[in-house]
């Protein structure tokens, strides 16, 4: 499947399940752990934790400056890719809440932009509404951005749906 358009033979790979396993939960401690460690209200506001197809953990944290924010996200997929790493399996970011606790949050666009293409496979521990669950990465940006030329397809125009009279 080309990973950039969405699968519609598939409606389960955008089905969020609350069904953690314990590598999930280890994912989330270490980007709590990081976040707790690290965290600066302007600099270092967001940690993430991807683990590759390995097995092994990856930690990326927030950069942040006046002009310029790079993700914890794409810091922790950089951190992957130097690495070596083939594949992502999952991927977690943590944010610190109203009480200075961490907790799951959800990644930008820019990022499940970046972890579609660096990870189609991966799984997103994901906020959903107060309850932390996980989905496929499709089901974060089902419609990526791409330009024209990258597609394998060719979009007709829109056209106005004709009504009976």
């Amino acid at each position: 499947m080309d990973a950039s358009r969405p699968d519609r033979s598939s409606v389960e790979a955008n089905v969020i399940s609350f069904e953690l396993s314990e590598p999930d939960v280890e994912l989330y401690e270490a980007a709590r752990r990081l976040l707790l460690s690290a965290h600066h209200s302007e600099n270092h506001r967001v940690a993430a934790a991807m683990r590759g197809g390995s097995g092994a953990i990856y930690l990326g944290l927030h950069l942040g400056s006046k002009r310029l924010n790079v993700c914890a996200e794409s810091s922790a997929l950089a951190n992957a890719r130097m690495a070596q790493e083939a594949s992502i399996h999952s991927v977690v970011a943590v944010s610190m809440d109203g009480l200075g606790q961490p907790q799951v949050t959800n990644p930008c666009g820019l990022c499940r932009e970046l972890l579609r293409t660096y990870g189609p496979e991966t799984t997103v521990l994901v906020d959903a509404g107060g309850e932390v669950g996980k989905v496929h990465v499709t089901g974060l940006l089902p419609y990526p951005w791409m330009r024209a030329a990258e597609t394998e397809w060719d979009t007709l125009p829109p056209r106005a749906q004709e009504t009976a009279t």
